[in-house]
C-alpha cells in the first residue's frame, strides 16, 4: 500500500475510460472515452444531467459495477496504481480505507438496527485493527468535527432519531473515520433543504482542508460545485464536453453543451419576460441511439453536417486558461460573445381581481402519544399553520417558500381539500372552502383549484394511455357533451402542453420525466383551472427540462389568465417567475412582499440566512455568508415566542428577552412589505444586500 506521505502524483487519473453495461440484446455503452486527473487536495466537480454516466464513472472508480457493468476500454488510477489489475483483496484495502464514497440518500448507508457509536467504530476497528476504547474517541472526535451538537447523545442514538442533516453530517463523519485521501460524494445534498445543505457544503470544504482529502464532487447544481470545487469536467450523454478550472468554464466556455446549460437556468436579476430560459431543443438521447460524430449534435445551434457528424470527435485544448479543454470541431468559428437571441418578448398578463384569499388559517393536527400501542390519552398538537393570511389575484404568480416541515405542503391540501382548516377561512371568489372536504365539493371548485406535483412518475396511471388520462379529468370535469368533443379537447391541451398529439397513444413509461410533467400540467388545466398549486414542479427534473416547464407554466398562466400558486425552496427560479412572494417557517409566514421587496433589505433574519443559503452559477455575484445553527425545530413542540428565535443570527439586538417570550407583531414597513419580527426598524434598516453582482 502507498503511504500517504510519499505519493505526490496525482491521486486520480482516469484516462479513455469506457465503460459498458451487457444486456441479453446488446452493449450499451455508458461512459466513452472519459479522462480527467483529480491532484492532491483539489475538488474536481463533475457535472451533468441525469443518465450522462456521471454515477458510473464514480462506480467504476470504486470498481463497483455489478453483474452486468464492465469497463471496455481505458484505466482508472488511484496514486499511480490501476485499479482494474488490483485483486480483491486489495480492492479492499483502498476501498474502505482510501478511497471513501458518500451517497445521495443517507439513510441507504446507514444500519437502522445499530446505534451510530457503533457503526462509527467498526470503520477503524475493521480496517485498521484500533482498540475499542481509541476507536470510541476517534468517533467522539469526527462527530465533533461535522459540527453535531451534544456528540456523546449522538452516539447513543439511532439513525431514526437523527434529522436528514444529521444523518448525512453522520455518514460523511463515517467516510472521514479512515482519513482517505480521494472522497467521492454523489448528490449529497439532493435531499436535504437549502440551509441545511449550505452548512454541509461549508463543511465538506473545511474537512476538505483540514485533511487535505481529494474529492470527486457529483452534482447536476452548477452553483454548487461553484461554492465547493476548483474544476469542473462537464458531462453529456456519456462523454466529456469541456473540463476546466471552474473561472475558465463559467465566464468563458467553449462547448455549445455548457453553454446551452447556463442558458437554461435563471441568474440573478434576469426578468422572466424580457429575458426568458431559453430550453435546450430536442431530447437527451438513449445510450444506443447515438448519433454519429457529436452526441449534442443534434441539439446544437452551431451544427454543420460534414463537419460534427463524421467520426468521433477528440477533446482538443483551448489556447488559454488552466488544462481547458473542449470536445467541439467548431471552437475557433463560433462567436462565444454573441448576445442570447431573445424570442419574442412576452408581455406579463394585467394582474386582476382578488381571486383567492386566505384569513387567520389554521391547521393542527391531533397526534396520540402512542397511538401505535392504543394508549391515545396523551394527544400531542401538530401546529402546521399558524394564522396564515394573504390574498392571491389574478394572473399573478405567487411564491410560497421554506424549509421542509414549514407547513407549505399543509397549507396546499387545505385548499385542495384534502385536509379541512382548523379554523380560520378561506375564500375562493369569496365563498368560503376552508372546511368543505373534497368530497363535498362542486365539480367547479374542483375543476377551479388543481395542482401539479413535485414527482410526475407518480401521480400518472402507469396502465392508462396519456390520452386516456386526460380524458378522464374532462369526463371529471363534466366537460365536453361527447367522445369526439372530449378527444379534440385532449388534443388541443396536448398541444397547450407543447406536446406531439401522437403522444395521446403511448404509456406513461415511454415518456421521459419532463415529458410526464407536462402530461401532469395538461391534466390540471384540463378544467380550466382558475388557481395552480404548483408543489416543487421542477425540482425533479434536470436543469435544461426545468426551463421549458418553467416557460410552458408561465405561457399557459399568460393565455388562460390562471392564479399561480408556486411551492418551491429554489429561490432562483421563485425570483424569476414569481411576482410576490411568502416565506414561511414552522407554520408561520415570516415575510410577504413582491418579489423585489423580498429580494433586497430589509429581510427578515430567516428570509436573509435563506437567500444566502441558495447557490448561484455565477462568478460574478458575492454573496453574504450565513451559515444557521442548529436543526429546524418540530411543530409539535415548538420553542416558545418567535418560532425562528432558536437559530436567529439578530436575536442580541433585542432587548428584555422578547424573542424567547412573544411571537412577534406582523409588521408592515413603508413600502407594503410585511415582516414579522421583534427587530426596531432601525435594526431592520441596517441590514446589507446578501447579494451582490460585482460591476463588470
Amino acid at each position: 500500500m502507498t503511504d500517504h506521505t510519499t505519493y505526490d502524483g496525482p491521486i486520480l487519473e482516469i484516462d479513455n475510460l469506457s465503460i459498458s453495461f451487457f444486456t441479453r440484446l446488446r452493449e450499451i455503452p455508458a461512459v466513452m472515452d472519459f479522462s480527467c486527473t483529480v491532484q492532491p487536495g483539489e475538488a474536481m466537480g463533475l457535472v451533468g444531467e441525469s443518465g450522462c454516466g456521471k454515477s458510473t464513472v464514480a462506480l467504476g472508480v470504486m470498481q463497483d459495477l455489478g453483474v452486468n457493468g464492465r469497463i471496455v476500454g481505458g484505466s482508472i488510477k488511484f496514486k499511480g496504481r490501476d485499479l482494474g489489475q488490483m485483486s480483491q483483496e486489495e480492492l479492499r484495502d483502498v476501498r474502505g480505507s482510501e478511497i471513501a464514497m458518500i451517497y445521495q440518500e443517507p439513510m441507504a448507508s446507514l444500519n437502522p438496527a445499530m446505534k451510530i457509536g457503533k457503526q462509527l467504530m467498526e470503520v477503524p476497528m475493521i480496517h485498521e485493527g484500533t482498540s475499542k476504547e481509541e476507536a470510541y474517541q476517534m468517533a467522539l472526535e469526527v462527530v465533533t468535527d461535522v459540527k453535531l451538537p451534544d456528540p456523546k447523545r449522538i452516539l447513543e442514538s439511532f439513525p431514526h432519531q437523527l434529522s436528514g442533516g444529521q444523518q448525512q453530517r453522520i455518514v460523511i463523519a463515517m467516510a472521514l473515520m479512515s482519513k482517505p485521501s480521494l472522497l467521492i460524494l454523489d448528490e449529497p445534498t439532493t435531499a436535504l433543504d437549502v440551509t441545511v445543505e449550505a452548512g454541509i457544503v461549508q463543511l465538506v470544504k473545511e474537512l476538505g482542508t483540514k485533511y487535505g482529502t481529494s474529492m470527486l464532487f457529483i452534482s447536476h447544481n452548477l452553483g454548487l460545485v461553484l461554492e465547493t470545487c476548483d474544476r469542473i469536467c462537464v458531462m453529456y450523454s456519456g462523454e466529456t464536453v469541456e473540463t476546466g478550472s471552474i473561472q475558465d468554464v463559467f465566464d468563458k466556455m467553449q462547448h455549445p453543451y455548457t453553454q446551452a446549460l447556463f442558458r437554461s437556468i435563471p441568474l440573478p436579476g434576469a426578468d422572466k419576460n424580457a429575458r426568458p430560459l431559453v430550453a435546450i431543443p430536442g431530447n437527451f438521447p438513449l445510450p444506443h441511439e447515438r448519433p454519429m460524430g457529436c452526441n449534442f449534435g443534434p441539439r446544437c445551434d452551431y451544427f454543420e453536417a460534414g463537419t460534427c457528424d463524421k467520426g468521433p470527435i477528440p477533446m482538443s485544448g483551448v489556447s488559454f486558461g488552466d488544462r481547458h479543454e473542449s470536445r467541439c470541431m467548431r471552437i475557433s468559428e463560433i462567436d462565444w460573445d454573441a448576445p442570447i437571441t431573445v424570442a419574442e418578448q412576452k408581455e406579463k398578463g394585467e394582474i386582476g381581481d382578488v381571486v383567492l384569499r386566505m384569513d387567520d388559517l389554521k391547521k393542527y393536527y391531533e397526534v396520540s402519544a402512542n397511538a401505535l400501542f392504543g394508549g391515545g390519552k396523551n394527544k400531542k398538537v401538530v401546529k402546521a399553520n399558524e394564522t396564515l393570511s394573504f390574498e392571491a389575484h389574478e394572473s399573478e404568480t405567487l411564491a410560497i417558500v421554506g424549509e421542509s416541515g414549514c407547513g407549505k405542503s399543509t397549507f396546499a391540501k387545505v385548499l385542495m381539500g384534502l385536509e379541512t382548516a382548523t379554523s380560520g377561512e378561506v375564500l375562493l371568489d369569496n365563498q368560503s372552502i376552508g372546511s368543505t372536504p373534497i368530497e363535498a365539493r362542486d365539480t367547479k371548485t374542483v375543476s377551479d383549484v388543481q395542482m401539479v406535483f413535485q414527482n410526475p412518475f407518480d401521480t400518472l396511471n402507469p396502465s392508462m394511455t396519456v390520452g386516456r388520462q386526460i380524458i378522464r379529468a374532462l369526463e371529471v370535469f363534466k366537460i365536453g357533451n361527447s367522445d369526439d368533443e372530449r378527444r379534440d379537447k385532449m388534443l388541443n391541451l396536448l398541444d397547450l402542453v407543447k406536446l406531439p398529439r401522437a403522444f395521446s397513444d403511448r404509456m406513461p413509461r415511454q415518456l421521459s420525466g419532463g415529458q410526464k410533467q407536462r402530461v401532469g400540467i395538461a391534466r390540471a388545466f384540463a378544467g380550466g383551472a382558475r388557481i395552480v398549486v404548483a408543489d416543487e414542479p421542477v425540482s425533479a427534473l434536470d436543469v435544461s427540462v426545468q426551463a421549458a416547464v418553467t416557460d410552458l407554466l408561465m405561457e399557459i398562466q399568460r393565455e388562460e389568465k390562471t392564479t399561480l400558486l408556486f411551492i418551491s425552496h429554489d429561490l432562483s427560479i421563485v425570483r424569476y417567475l414569481s411576482d410576490r412572494v411568502m416565506v414561511m417557517y414552522l407554520g408561520h409566514v415570516v415575510e410577504l412582499g413582491t418579489t423585489d421587496q423580498v429580494f433586497a433589505p430589509p429581510y427578515h433574519p430567516y428570509t436573509e440566512a435563506l437567500l444566502s443559503a441558495v447557490p448561484i452559477a455565477d462568478t460574478s455575484v458575492e454573496k453574504k455568508h450565513i451559515v444557521l445553527e442548529g436543526d429546524i425545530p418540530s411543530a409539535m413542540n415548538p420553542p416558545p415566542g418567535c418560532p425562528f428565535q432558536t437559530r436567529c443570527n439578530w436575536k442580541s439586538k433585542v432587548a428584555g428577552g422578547l424573542c424567547e417570550k412573544d411571537v412577534p407583531p406582523m409588521k408592515t414597513m413603508s413600502d407594503g412589505l410585511q415582516i414579522k419580527c421583534h427587530l426596531s426598524d432601525a435594526d431592520l434598516a441596517e441590514m446589507e444586500p446578501v447579494i451582490k453582482i460585482a460591476a463588470e
